[in-house]
């Protein structure tokens, strides 16, 4: 079978296609026949070492961490799923590799595919779907009839995380480009911001909780606007300490991320919030419950224009390492 794999880390940002032997499958897991796999910021945050701290791979190394298939196998332990089942999920972290014809994945990493949606569309949802539940669940317990500010939030995170948000009663705030404005307010957002007519920081005040897309570039700005006690989660400014011992991290990687935080914490501890990192793990009992809003809410994820083919795999990657998607980018078997 063709593969998209890395053979070390490196910071320029290329795969190969190689031919690789189909997976076997342990007890607890499936064969998926991939139909989908989408392409995410993170494939260059692992193809680079960044993240090798939270988790370090061996080579050579299957990239991709979300697909849409066909279940083509079962384990002898697995439940809940048969040959033919249309299936969709995020790769546990220790195990990615979707970017392939085959996958080998823990079944408890899985779910039922949405009826509403495509195997494209199926592979756009998983990794963004999980990273909102958790985020919202999880990191920022958030508690109904508060407000969350999500900035950024009008691609393919926001599309996920807003309707998540409303069905935990929270009043959602997102900025973002002109043109997702109504995409965007359909999907349930109480108010939408044009980022480049509009500033944040001189419009919001008292927020309870923020979840930041943009980078460290956007974390002072995104201190000021919460309201003390509130919380402030990042996808992408950096893991702390917090995010180690949560994790159960040895002693020494829970040094190195206090070190590595510990401009962020002062700053989130003088303006009286709690700052929190999230890396998103697998969880197919949750991903079933985002099944459930897909299906209810008619979400359909909005897609870059182009299908890329396996051996189209740099050029894929390199769309989105530059941040110039129209959508998700998807690979397509």
């Amino acid at each position: 079978m063709k593969a998209a794999q890395i053979s070390n880390y490196s910071k320029t940002i290329k795969a190969q296609v190689n031919e690789v032997p189909v997976p076997e499958i342990n007890e607890h897991e499936v064969l998926i026949k991939v139909k989908a796999a989408a392409i995410n910021p993170l494939e260059m945050l692992i193809m680079t070492g960044s993240v090798k701290l939270i988790q370090d791979y061996t080579f050579p190394l299957t990239i991709g961490n979300e697909l849409a298939g066909v279940v083509e196998k079962v384990g002898k332990q697995v439940h809940g799923f048969s040959i033919g089942d249309d299936v969709y999920g995020r790769l546990p972290i220790e195990k990615i590799g979707a970017i392939a014809e085959y996958a080998a994945v823990d079944a408890a990493a899985l779910a039922i595919m949405p009826k509403n949606v495509s195997y494209e569309e199926a592979a756009a949802v998983a990794l963004t779907g999980l990273t909102a539940y958790q985020g919202l669940h999880e990191e920022l317990n958030v508690r109904s009839g508060k407000t969350v500010f999500i900035p950024g939030g009008s691609g393919s995170f926001g599309q996920m995380a807003v309707p998540i948000a409303k069905t935990l009663g929270l009043k959602v705030i997102v900025s973002g480009n002109a043109e997702s404005r109504e995409r965007t307010m359909q999907l349930g957002a109480d108010q939408y911001l044009d980022y480049a007519t509009q500033n944040y920081e001189d419009l919001l005040t008292n927020v309870d909780y923020v979840i930041d897309t943009l980078g460290p570039k956007e974390f002072k700005k995104e201190l000021s606007i919460l309201k003390q006690g509130g919380r402030l989660l990042s996808l992408r400014t950096g893991p702390n300490k917090r995010f180690a011992k949560d994790r159960k991290f040895p002693f020494w990687k829970q040094t190195l991320f206090s070190l590595a935080g510990a401009g962020y914490d002062r700053a989130a501890k003088k303006h009286g919030v709690e700052y929190r990192f999230i890396f998103v793990r697998s969880d197919g009992g949750q991903l079933k419950e985002i099944t459930s809003i897909v299906e209810a809410n008619q979400i359909v994820p909005a897609l870059h224009p182009k299908r890329f083919t396996i051996a189209e795999i740099n050029e894929a990657l390199e769309l989105v390492a530059t941040g110039r998607p129209k959508g998700k980018v998807i690979i397509t078997f």
